[in-house]
């Protein structure tokens, strides 16, 4: 396979901010003399985690407000990792503030790209088993509404309209895959 040689990258100029987002104007040259100028999120070194939560062969899923699409979609927990944390301390905190649980089992399996035209984010997969109730106090803005789901049939959330964000599916692909390796 044949190296590509990547753009220069001539100038990169902040053209908008929020109170969450910068976006940059990026001016590349292609090395074939192509120039472009592309749009992106200001990269950033922090991480985020999505969990799988398995107890009593039933994934647990969360039902939380999506101001993206303006509804109710649900999806496995997730959350971004705090300064000092790594992914698996982040999954075990986001499980106690989200679905009150621990758990005394963490396995990261993944870590994906988002949008990477777009954005250096990067999302760490973890699987979650073995679990024990215990809170933490969230910052959602009201409460998370828990789905189980049985794992026996994991596959058929594919075809629930409600399971539609992105990186959850990846998620249970992924899950998927690792539970039938555990076999």
């Amino acid at each position: 396979m044949n190296q590509l040689k990547k753009p220069n990258i001539l100038n990169i100029d902040n053209i908008a901010r929020s109170r969450l987002f910068q976006i940059q104007s990026v001016n590349l040259e292609f090395s074939n003399g192509e120039k472009r100028i592309y749009e992106r999120m200001k990269p950033a070194n922090r991480e985020a985690v999505m969990i799988v939560p398995i107890i009593d062969d039933h994934l647990i899923l969360i039902r939380e407000y999506a101001v993206g699409i303006e509804s109710y979609d649900f999806g496995f927990p997730k959350g971004a990792i705090d300064p000092g944390e790594n992914a698996i301390q982040a999954a075990n905190r986001e499980l106690k503030e989200e679905i009150g649980y621990g758990a005394h089992c963490l396995t990261e399996i993944a870590k994906l790209s988002m949008a990477p035209s777009y954005f250096s984010s990067k999302m760490n997969i973890v699987i979650a088993d073995k679990l024990y109730p215990e809170q933490l106090e969230g910052d959602e803005p009201e409460p998370l509404i828990q789905i189980r789901w049985p794992i026996a049939k994991m596959m058929d959330l594919l075809d629930h309209p409600d399971f539609t964000e992105a990186r959850s599916v990846s998620a249970l692909f992924l899950a998927h895959r690792f539970l039938q390796k555990q076999q």
